[in-house]
C-alpha cells in the first residue's frame, strides 16, 4: 500500500538525481571555459590589473629609480590637468559626432542595399572597401589628398569648382582640422555600420510587410511601425561598438596630428604621457580614466538596452 511517506520519496528521488546531473553539467561547462578564461586573465585582467597599480605610483622609464607608491596623487594632478580635460572634450565631440553620423550614413546604405535592384551584390562588396583599408593606410591617403599645395581636394574645389577662393591647409588649420578628421572616421567606418545593420534587417520577417502592404501602410509607415522598433536591437550593438572604438580612437589622430596639443585624444595623450614623456605613473592614470569613462558608456547603453527590452 502507498503511503505519503513513499510516494514522496518516491518523486523526491529524481529530483535530486537530476539537481546532481546538473552540479556536474555545470561542472563540466567551468572545466571547457577555464582555458579561455585562463587565456583572458593573462592577456586582459592582469595588464589591466597592472596599470591600475602604476596609476598609484611614481614610475618612470630611464631613471633607475625604484617605482614607489603616491597614492592618489596622479588622479589629483589629472584632474588639474588642462591639457586632459581638453583630451577629453575633444573625444567625446569625436565620438558623439562620428558614431550619430555613422549610423545615419549606415542606416540609409543598409536600407539601399536590402532592396531588391540589379548589381546588389557587387555594391555590398564595394561598401567595404572603405573599412577593409587599415587605418594608418587610409589616414596617410587622406592626409596627402588634404595637403595644401597637392592635395586632390584643393585643386579640385578650388581649380576645377572655384568653390574656395584659395587653398585650404585642411591638417594644419584649427578651424578645419576637426572636420577633416571626423570625415576620414566616417568614411571608413561606416560600412561597418552597415554592415551590422543590414545583418538586422534580414532578420525582420518579410511577413510583416506584406501585412502592412495589404493593410494600407504607406513605406514611411513600414518604416517607423515595423523596421524602426525591430532593428533597435541591432542598432544599440553597433552604436555600442563604435562608441568604444570611437572613445579609444588613436591611430587616425596621430597619423593625421602627431602630436599637436589641440588636437590630442585620450588615448593620444596617454601615449605621449607614456612613450615620449616616459611617465609611467601619470600616463596609466589616463588610461585607467580612459577605462573608467569608457565603462560609464557601456552603462549608460546596457541601461538604455534594458529599457528597451522592457
Amino acid at each position: 500500500m502507498s503511503t505519503p511517506e513513499n510516494r514522496e520519496a518516491t518523486s523526491a528521488a529524481p529530483r535530486a538525481h537530476s539537481a546532481s546531473f546538473e552540479v556536474r553539467r555545470q561542472r563540466r561547462a567551468w572545466l571547457f571555459l577555464l582555458p579561455t578564461l585562463v587565456v583572458v586573465a593573462f592577456v586582459a585582467l592582469y595588464p589591466l590589473a597592472q596599470t591600475f597599480y602604476l596609476s598609484f605610483t611614481n614610475a618612470r622609464l630611464g631613471t633607475g629609480e625604484p617605482a614607489t607608491l603616491v597614492g592618489a596623487q596622479n588622479y589629483v594632478d589629472l584632474v588639474q590637468d588642462s591639457y586632459f580635460h581638453d583630451a577629453v572634450l575633444l573625444t567625446v565631440f569625436f565620438t558623439v559626432v562620428t558614431v550619430l553620423s555613422e549610423l545615419a550614413l549606415g542606416l540609409g546604405i543598409a536600407l539601399l542595399v536590402n532592396s531588391q535592384f540589379k548589381g546588389r551584390s557587387a555594391v555590398r562588396a564595394a561598401m567595404l572597401i572603405p573599412w577593409a583599408i587599415p587605418t594608418v593606410i587610409s589616414a596617410q591617403m587622406w592626409k596627402w589628398m588634404y595637403n595644401d599645395v597637392y592635395g586632390v581636394f584643393n585643386d579640385l574645389l578650388v581649380n576645377q569648382l572655384g568653390v574656395l577662393p584659395r587653398n585650404v591647409a585642411f591638417v594644419a588649420d584649427p578651424d578645419v582640422s576637426f572636420w577633416a578628421v571626423a570625415i576620414i572616421d566616417i568614411w571608413k567606418t561606416t560600412p561597418f555600420m552597415a554592415l551590422l545593420l543590414l545583418a538586422g534587417l534580414q532578420l525582420i520577417p518579410s511577413d510583416l510587410y506584406e501585412a502592412a502592404r495589404v493593410d494600407g501602410a504607406t513605406p514611411l509607415q513600414q518604416f517607423t511601425r515595423i523596421t524602426l522598433p525591430l532593428l533597435k536591437p541591432s542598432m544599440l550593438v553597433a552604436l555600442i561598438f563604435r562608441t568604444l572604438d570611437a572613445l579609444r580612437v588613436f591611430d587616425v589622430f596621430f597619423v593625421m596630428f602627431g602630436n599637436r596639443p589641440d588636437m590630442q585624444t585620450m588615448a593620444t595623450y596617454a601615449q605621449q604621457t607614456l612613450v615620449s614623456v616616459s611617465n609611467i605613473g601619470y600616463g596609466s592614470a589616463i588610461s585607467v580614466a580612459l577605462f573608467l569613462i569608457i565603462a560609464v558608456f557601456i552603462l549608460i547603453y546596457l541601461a538604455v538596452f534594458r529599457t528597451e527590452e522592457a
